[in-house]
C-alpha cells in the first residue's frame, strides 16, 4: 500500500498535477479529449470513484489517474454540467483544473484513453511509442471485455502488475477484435449541450468504465 504522504500527491485535486515524489512503481492512466472540460475530466473522476468504491482507500495501489485535452483549455474549470454529472455519480468533482496535452504526459503515462478515435489518433502522432498503451476508451473496453481475467496477474502481486499486463494483453487483442461500427469506439462532446445530454454521456463513460476497473482491480462494482 502506498505510503499516505506519497499518496495524497497521487490522488488529492490539483496536487496530483504538480506532485514529483510519486512512488517508482507506479502506474499512470491519461485520459484525452478535446478541451478537458468536459469528457475527460468526467471520465478522470469517475475512474477514482470507481477505484475507490472496488478498494475502500484511495490511496492503494500507485495509481495516478489524470487528464489532459488536445486543445485543452489550460487552468479552466471543468464545464457546470459535468460537475453536476459527476456529483449525481458520488464522485468528487473539486480542484480540477484543465491541462493542455503535452509531449510529458504521453511519456509519462502507461495507458491512455481517448475519447475519440481522432483523439487516440493525435496522441499517436506525437510519438514515444504510444500507440501500443493508447486506445479509446470504448476500444479499450471491448477488449478488456474479451480478456480472461483469470490469466492475470492477482492483486496480491500488485495493482501496478496487473494493470500492465491488462494492457498488453488489450494490445495483443487490437487487429483480431475490430469495432462494430466506426462510432462505436466514439464518446461524442457535449460541449455547449444541455444538461440531460450531459447525463447521458456520464453515463455512456461509466458504463464502459465499470469492466475496465473491475478488470484491473479484480472487484466488481458493489451492488
Amino acid at each position: 500500500m502506498t505510503a499516505p504522504d506519497a499518496g495524497r500527491g497521487i490522488w488529492d485535486g490539483e496536487e496530483t498535477r504538480t506532485f514529483t515524489g510519486l512512488p517508482h512503481d507506479s502506474f499512470r492512466i491519461l485520459h484525452v479529449s478535446t478541451g478537458n472540460v468536459c469528457r475527460s475530466p468526467i471520465t478522470e473522476r469517475l475512474t477514482r470513484h470507481a477505484l475507490a468504491d472496488r478498494l475502500g482507500d484511495p490511496l492503494w495501489g500507485g495509481l495516478v489517474v489524470e487528464s489532459a485535452g488536445t486543445w485543452g483549455h489550460e487552468g479552466a474549470p471543468m464545464e457546470a454540467n459535468a460537475e453536476t454529472v459527476l456529483a449525481e455519480f458520488g464522485a468528487d468533482a473539486s480542484g480540477f483544473m484543465g491541462r493542455e496535452l503535452l509531449d510529458e504526459h504521453v511519456i509519462m503515462a502507461d495507458l491512455v484513453l481517448t475519447a475519440t478515435r481522432d483523439h487516440r489518433q493525435q496522441v499517436i502522432s506525437m510519438g514515444h511509442s504510444a500507440g501500443l498503451r493508447t486506445f479509446t476508451l470504448k476500444e479499450f473496453t471491448r477488449l478488456v471485455k474479451a480478456i480472461d481475467t483469470a490469466t492475470l496477474p492477482p492483486l496480491e502481486e500488485g495493482l501496478v502488475i496487473r494493470a500492465r499486463a491488462l494492457v498488453r494483453a488489450a494490445a495483443a487483442l487490437r487487429g483480431w477484435l475490430l469495432a462494430p461500427t466506426a462510432e462505436a469506439d466514439e464518446v461524442f462532446d457535449p460541449y455547449g449541450a444541455p444538461l440531460p445530454f450531459f447525463r447521458s454521456i456520464g453515463d455512456e463513460i461509466n458504463e464502459a468504465l465499470d469492466p475496465v476497473v473491475t478488470a484491473l482491480t479484480g472487484v466488481p462494482a458493489r451492488a
